[in-house]
């Protein structure tokens, strides 16, 4: 995997209240391309920030429906990796990819 499509796969990570408690467990939230597999978004995670990634859990968000000023629209669908990391291994998300 060429550092380009290791940056196509992880988009963001999550920075949420619930992510950072998650944290101190040493795991990771990261917003990942939606047809992304598991296998491929371990690869980019120990390419990009050179750890041993223990697990890989994903969660499919469907989009809600929303109105806006009268007006109909949908969310787009998001999908959420959830990185283990070996024990002494850290990522520090809150600094640029």
């Amino acid at each position: 995997m060429s550092a380009l499509s290791a940056y196509d796969v992880i988009l963001a990570p999550v920075i949420t209240e619930k992510s950072s408690m998650a944290s101190e467990s040493n795991q990771v939230v990261f917003k990942v391309r939606r047809d992304a597999t598991k296998p491929e978004i371990k690869a980019a995670i120990e390419q990009l920030f050179k750890v041993k990634v223990l697990s890989v859990n994903t969660i499919l968000r469907k989009g809600k429906t929303k109105t806006f000023r009268g007006m109909k629209g949908k969310q787009q669908d998001v999908k959420k990796a959830i990185v283990k990391l070996a024990e002494g291994d850290k990522i520090d998300v809150t600094t640029r990819i």
